[in-house]
């Protein structure tokens, strides 16, 4: 049982006034305190993307955090809209380190399918994709499994792919800004060092830490160098990073959509499943599944106005 101060965000497309009132409700069934709240963005003065959000600041005595997590996820989830509950430690730690996902968190793809496809294997290696995500197959068996798949395939492939990647809506805007506001960004993808630097090249992460493929006279051979980027290892480079960096675990944030994200997501201070699945989003602790990636930031705590376009 938590006692203290808490933020609640609430975005949406659109927070009408019967929204809010729900959400004013859930406040008050946990016996939540307003101690403020203001509009962090307001979608009728948007020229872009149509954002509205919320922020409310909390005090609680004897609180259940996690009954009042499962509660937001689930009213998120019935309204059409995301509702997200942290710790308020505003003015006591600054987050520094923003590390995320590559797959279907800053890209709308799964590489490794999309190899496959080109290879003529996609059905097969889509459903170990599958369930991989869904925490069903230890991560590091699967890929093997799929990578072995791979093997044959023209290093060509790899740069056509590069080209046509589809980025994740609002992942331009969050890492442009990101970039101005000073956080060290990095990628931790159990997929492919190829395409991290792909998008180091074009967003501007700081550092990469991914899957290197073995490539040897221009063909995939179905294996990659040790040591394989998976759950552990992911924990292990943001904490690793964070160090290096002279930041505490408080001061990082972490975002991923998969089961092999949840070790990472945990560790961080503030762990976001983006667009995640099912099982994902019920075991961490924040979840954005209704807006672009770019959303992070007004759970980061930012204004409209603070932001650039």
């Amino acid at each position: 049982m938590a006692r203290g101060n808490f933020i609640l965000t609430a975005l949406g497309s659109r927070l009408t006034v019967d929204i809010q009132a729900q959400v004013d409700a859930l406040v008050a069934q946990f016996g939540l305190e307003q101690k403020s709240t203001q509009r962090l963005a307001d979608a009728s003065l948007l020229q872009s993307d149509i954002i509205d959000c919320i922020e409310y600041r909390l005090v609680g005595d004897s609180v259940d955090i996690e009954a009042v997590r499962k509660a937001a996820l689930a009213l998120g989830e019935t309204l059409g809209v995301d509702v997200v509950i942290q710790d308020d430690l505003r003015g006591q730690v600054q987050p520094r380190l923003i590390c995320f996902d590559m797959d279907s968190t800053l890209i709308k793809a799964e590489v490794i399918d999309e190899l496959a496809r080109r290879h003529g294997v996609g059905d097969e290696v889509a459903a170990i994709t599958e369930r991989a995500m869904r925490g069903e197959l230890d991560f590091q068996q699967s890929f093997r499994e799929r990578m072995s798949k791979l093997a044959g395939l023209d290093e060509s492939v790899l740069a056509d792919i590069a080209k046509e990647l589809p980025l994740m809506d609002g992942v331009v805007r969050l890492m442009a800004n990101l970039k101005r506001l000073g956080y060290r960004t990095a990628i931790l993808s159990g997929g492919f060092t190829y395409f991290a630097r792909y998008l180091q090249e074009t967003l501007g992460f700081d550092e990469i830490h991914a899957n290197e493929l073995v490539i040897e006279k221009g063909k995939v051979t179905g294996d990659v160098r040790e040591p394989i980027v998976d759950a552990e290892r992911k924990a292990e480079l943001l904490a690793a990073i964070a160090e290096r960096e002279g930041f505490t675990l408080n001061q990082t944030i972490a975002v991923g959509d998969g089961a092999n994200d949840l070790k990472m997501l945990a560790s961080a201070g503030l762990g976001v499943a983006f667009h995640a699945k099912p099982v994902v989003r019920a075991q961490a602790r924040q979840a954005i599944s209704t807006l672009g990636i770019d959303a992070l930031l007004y759970v980061m705590g930012y204004r409209q106005q603070d932001l650039t376009p």
